[in-house]
């Protein structure tokens, strides 16, 4: 008897796309069918497991959450990726779909090759890999270059390349993608979206749609039963990193800074608004306590635009400090930005 491949479905997207957003809203309109998450992320801090545990979805439990190590899920292919996966298909009730949320940072194609490996080739298969895109960011030119002034440069240049990792990263997950979300489609208007779509199609397959959303809130069955299988002609989808063996995000590097209590959250938004703007990081994310307030306040930043919310009360035992994940292109002055945020 032939056994069913267990459907894995890769959501990828850049950093504070909404990916975490889209998650909370599948797995809340799950009807009954037993989802694994696997989440990988890129700074010392699992904030989106964190996000996702506090969620308070029936159904959603600990053990249902699987998060790997730190960095890029194609870098530790061997020694993480492969026993979770296999962890997940042995238990006593396996799951009826495994949603793989990748790190902002994190190239899809090496990724869905690792589904051919002969230990779980049998056994899974890639149901689709969905790119999810924050609208406004792309409206804003966010991870592109000026066209016309890179193109002034080549021509100065003749070594000049493709330099720019971010748009390399954006591009790969375009590339790779069977299904793109333009998320937060609500904060643009429609004629903008329709010029987004326009511009990224350049980046993507024929036939691959890119299909608006507000918080990620998709039908699951669009997101999910794409059939697509495509570990199965994954050397056909294109990428800039394609003559490289491995990728280990040299561009970019992440820190974590110890927070105390914040008491004029107005003025700490404006500071890291500044910060953004002064050292160019590409996103923020974590949480701080307010004092009088038993609720842990997050914090969500894409390039200028910061979010905030309170979004759960603090455990008994838990220590009321804040947290917040910095992540950027290599280079940043750690110290000054460290310096800024503890005064």
């Amino acid at each position: 008897m032939r056994h069913m491949k267990t459907p894995a479905t890769v959501i990828t997207g850049f950093l504070g796309a909404g990916k975490t957003t889209m998650i909370r809203h599948l797995l809340e309109n799950a009807d009954g069918r037993r989802i694994a998450l696997i989440i990988n992320e890129f700074g010392d801090m699992g904030f989106d497991r964190e996000l996702l545990n506090s969620c308070g979805i029936e159904g959603c439990e600990e053990g249902d959450i699987v998060e790997l190590a730190n960095g890029c899920i194609c870098c530790t292919v061997a020694d993480d990726f492969l026993p979770t996966m296999e962890k997940l298909l042995d238990r006593d009730l396996p799951p009826d779909h495994i949603i793989i949320e990748t790190s902002g940072l994190a190239l899809p194609k090496p990724l869905v090759k690792a589904f051919n490996w002969p230990e779980i080739r049998s056994r899974l298969t890639v149901d689709g890999v969905i790119a999810v895109i924050d609208a406004p960011a792309v409206a804003e030119g966010r991870f592109a270059d000026d066209v016309d002034a890179v193109e002034a440069e080549r021509q100065a240049d003749e070594a000049l390349d493709h330099d720019n990792p971010l748009e390399e990263v954006f591009e790969d997950q375009l590339l790779c993608a069977d299904l793109v979300v333009l998320n937060k489609a609500d904060v643009v208007d429609g004629e903008a979206i329709k010029d987004i779509a326009e511009s990224l199609s350049s980046h993507m397959r024929a036939g691959v749609k890119a299909i608006p959303a507000v918080k990620g809130a998709i039908d699951i069955d669009v997101l999910l039963g794409l059939s697509v299988a495509a570990e199965d002609g994954i050397e056909a989808r294109k990428s800039h990193h394609d003559s490289e063996d491995d990728h280990d995000h040299d561009d970019f590097e992440s820190f974590t800074v110890t927070l105390d209590d914040v008491t004029d959250l107005g003025g700490f938004e404006a500071c890291l608004a500044q910060l953004t703007k002064v050292h160019d990081i590409l996103r923020l994310k974590g949480f701080v306590h307010v004092p009088g307030k038993d609720m842990r306040h997050v914090i969500q930043g894409v390039g200028p635009r910061i979010q905030r919310y309170f979004d759960r009360p603090w455990g008994e035992n838990e220590e009321r400090l804040g947290h917040l994940v910095v992540i950027g292109q290599r280079g940043l002055d750690r110290e000054a930005i460290e310096a800024a945020l503890l005064s």
